[in-house]
């Protein structure tokens, strides 16, 4: 007779939807309290551009119902379902260069991006 024991698999936790450097917390906050007060971000990925896919930002009233709820450095922003498995594990951060500045996102799902960096492909 010959017994088998099966072990438990521990449960791999995932990792958050989406974390906000301080930069990005910063710059978030601050149009936060001025011309966008009351509302909030939005972030969602749209297919567009030569690798197929590009981040979308916009502001919004209030969460939908397909609306993913991230909170951060008590700060909130939503994330559309239907992108949250393309943006697991993002870093968003705001960056500002000689003559540009912007939001800008690091996706350990990104399989390559195109030249100029406007779109992306996982």
């Amino acid at each position: 007779m010959s017994t088998t024991t099966t072990i438990p698999r521990k449960i791999r936790a995932l990792p958050p939807l989406m974390t906000l450097t301080d930069a990005a917390a910063e710059r978030l906050r601050g149009l936060y309290q001025k011309g966008e007060q009351g509302k909030l971000l939005r972030i969602d990925v749209k297919t567009k551009g030569c690798s197929g896919m590009s981040y979308d930002m916009s502001w919004t009233d209030m969460p939908a119902s397909t609306d993913e709820v991230v909170k951060d450095k008590d700060l909130t922003v939503l994330v559309d379902r239907k992108a949250s498995l393309f943006l697991i594990g993002t870093v968003m951060d705001y960056e500002v260069k000689n003559l540009t500045s912007g939001f800008t996102f690091t996706n350990p799902n990104e399989k390559g991006r195109c030249g100029c960096g406007e779109s992306f492909h996982v």
